[in-house]
């Protein structure tokens, strides 16, 4: 239970940001012609904000479950490097059903907070690390959904920003203490911003672009700045 704990307040901060950000996600699946019903199951069932949202696009435009799949498999092909990565981190009592329920929960941000923790990561943890932002989450979307219609545009602008304010709380910190986690930190927004501004690179899907950046990020990190003891 402490653990637990320990993990539902890291999580706080996550679940907060989460829940503004779905708010937009839920007005904006009401006005694709979605149900409030269905925009709230999508939300707790999936827990990605980037594919839910390329997700109502194809949902939108009437597209094919085929379009859907592949859809869906480039913009979260990131979350497999961050499963592996993060199954280097987990504790040895973490059994293998654990392993499962725990990479429901594996998004960027608490996958960032997992990976940031001095000691290896247990599932009472992780659980507790979890649940805030899957309840926000679906929470937020849920509202949202209901109150689509009521909102001004402005205001739907302004929540989409939060998820950026929030990741940037949850790497400082880190990047703070350790100079090689802020030089791949650099080095990953610079690649990034190739990838958004360089003809050519601009082509390539978002899903490709993060997995590209932090592969080459994160393995300049580990050729020049090796980490000294692993967990």
């Amino acid at each position: 239970m402490k653990e637990y704990l320990r993990g539902l307040k890291d999580g706080l901060p996550v679940g907060l940001g989460y829940f503004s950000v779905s708010i937009a996600f839920g007005v904006s699946a009401v006005q694709a012609g979605l149900s409030v019903f269905a925009a709230f199951a999508i939300s707790l069932t999936n827990l990605t904000s980037a594919g839910q949202l390329a997700g109502l696009s194809v949902i939108a435009a009437a597209g094919g479950l085929v379009e859907m799949a592949l859809t869906q498999l480039v913009i979260n092909l990131r979350y497999a490097l961050m499963s592996v990565s993060l199954s280097q981190k987990m504790d040895d009592s973490v059994r293998l059903w654990n392993r499962f329920i725990i990479a429901f929960g594996n998004t960027d941000e608490i996958f960032a907070i997992a990976s940031g923790q001095s000691s290896s990561v247990t599932a009472p943890y992780f659980y507790g690390l979890m649940t805030l932002p899957i309840l926000c989450w679906s929470g937020g979307t849920l509202i949202g959904a209901a109150a689509g219609k009521i909102l001004p545009e402005m205001v739907l602008s302004a929540l989409g920003v939060a998820i950026y304010g929030m990741f940037v709380a949850v790497i400082i910190p880190t990047a703070k203490k350790s100079l090689a986690i802020a030089l791949v930190a650099l080095g990953a927004a610079a690649l990034s911003c190739c990838f958004t501004w360089i003809p050519g690179l601009n082509n390539v899907s978002g899903g490709f672009a993060i997995i590209i950046c932090a592969v080459v990020a994160a393995a300049a990190g580990a050729f020049f700045a090796p980490a000294e003891d692993t967990v």
